[in-house]
C-alpha cells in the first residue's frame, strides 16, 4: 500500500513539474510577446514605462489624480449639504448674508496652495523633458504625409536612412511569416515595414522635423511627444532601459491618413545594434533579417533557461 502511495506521489510530482514547466514557458512567451508589442488590447492606462521620464509622468498622473479626486468629493459633499440643509422647504425665508470674509480668504488661498503643490513637480518634470543630457547618438525623424523617415546622423553610421511605412491589413500575415513571429506580434495599424532600431541603455537625441504639414512624433512608453514642423528642427531625447518593440503614432491631425502613420522603435542589446548597424549600411533588409533571427535565438535561450530552473527546482 505504501509503495502504491509512493508511486502516486512520484507521478503527481512529475505532473506538477510538467505543468509548472508549461506554465513557465507560457509565461515567458507571454512576457516576450508583451515586450515585443509594448501594448495591450483594450488598454485604458498608460503603456508600460521604459524611461525615467515616463516613470515621472506616470507618478505625476497618479499624484494629480489623487488631488482631483479629493477636490471632486469635497465639492460633491458641499453640494449635497447645500441641497439638503438649505433647500426652500427647510429655509422658507432665505438668508440675507452678503459675504463672509473668512470663507472668501479660504477659497482664494486654498486653490493657490493646491496649484503651487501641483506646479512644483510639474515644472521639475517639464525641465527634465526639455533639458537634453549628454547623448550617445542622434537620430533624425522626418514626418511626411503619411509616414516617417529616419536618418542616423552619427559619422559611424555612414549614410543610413530609410522610410518607415505602416504594414497594411492584407500584408500582416506575410510580414509575420517573413519575420518568423505570430500575427499578434504584428499589431494592426501599428506595425511598420522598417523599425527604428536603437540600442538599450543609450541616451538618444531625436531631431524632429517635417517635409509638408505639421506632424507630431509621440512614443508613450518613452514619455516623448514633440511636434514636427516644416522648416524647424525640434529636439527631444530618451533613454530606454528595456529591450522590445514600442509603438507610437503621429499625434497631430495631418490629413486624411493621419490615423495610419505609426511609429515603431525596436530596442535591442548593444551587441545586436552594433552588428545590425554595420550590416545595415550595406544591406538593410539582410541586416533586419539577421537581427530578428538573433532576437529569436535570445528568446529561445531565455525560455530554455527558465525551463531548466523549473526542472532543477522540482528535483
Amino acid at each position: 500500500m505504501r509503495e502504491g502511495s509512493a508511486d502516486v506521489k512520484a507521478v503527481f510530482k512529475r505532473l506538477m513539474t510538467m505543468a509548472g514547466a508549461a506554465a513557465t514557458f507560457a509565461g515567458v512567451s507571454t512576457a516576450a510577446l508583451a515586450a515585443e508589442s509594448g501594448i495591450k488590447e483594450w488598454q485604458l492606462g498608460f503603456q508600460a514605462s521604459v524611461t525615467d521620464v515616463m516613470d515621472d509622468i506616470t507618478w505625476f498622473n497618479g499624484f494629480t489624480l489623487v488631488i482631483i479626486t479629493v477636490i471632486t468629493l469635497f465639492v460633491l459633499a458641499l453640494l449635497i449639504v447645500c441641497m439638503t440643509r438649505f433647500s426652500a422647504k427647510k429655509n422658507p425665508v432665505p438668508s440675507r448674508t452678503s459675504h463672509n470674509t473668512m470663507i472668501e480668504v479660504v477659497w482664494t488661498v486654498a486653490p493657490i496652495l493646491i496649484l503651487v503643490v501641483i506646479a512644483i513637480p510639474s515644472f521639475r518634470l517639464l525641465y527634465k523633458q526639455l533639458d537634453i543630457p549628454e547623448y550617445e547618438m542622434t537620430v533624425k525623424a522626418t514626418g511626411y504625409q503619411w509616414y516617417w523617415g529616419y536618418e542616423y546622423t552619427d559619422e559611424n553610421m555612414g549614410e543610413l536612412s530609410f522610410d518607415s511605412i505602416m504594414v497594411k491589413d492584407d500584408e500582416r500575415q506575410a510580414v509575420a511569416d517573413a519575420r518568423g513571429v505570430t500575427l499578434n506580434e504584428v499589431p494592426r495599424l501599428l506595425s511598420v515595414d522598417y523599425d527604428l532600431v536603437i540600442p538599450v541603455d543609450t541616451t538618444v537625441r531625436v531631431q524632429v522635423t517635417s517635409e509638408d504639414v505639421i506632424h507630431s512624433f509621440a512614443m508613450p512608453s518613452f514619455g516623448v511627444k514633440v511636434d514636427a514642423i516644416p522648416g524647424r528642427l525640434n529636439e527631444t531625447w530618451f533613454h530606454a532601459r528595456e529591450e522590445g518593440v514600442y509603438y507610437g503614432q503621429c499625434s497631430e491631425l495631418c490629413g486624411k491618413d493621419h490615423a495610419f502613420m505609426p511609429i515603431a522603435i525596436r530596442v535591442v542589446s548593444k551587441d545586436q545594434f552594433q552588428t545590425w548597424s554595420t550590416a545595415a549600411q550595406d544591406d538593410l533588409d539582410t541586416a533586419n533579417q539577421q537581427l530578428l533571427a538573433s532576437i529569436a535565438d535570445t528568446k529561445k535561450l531565455a525560455a530554455a533557461g527558465k525551463l531548466e530552473e523549473i526542472s532543477v527546482a522540482a528535483k
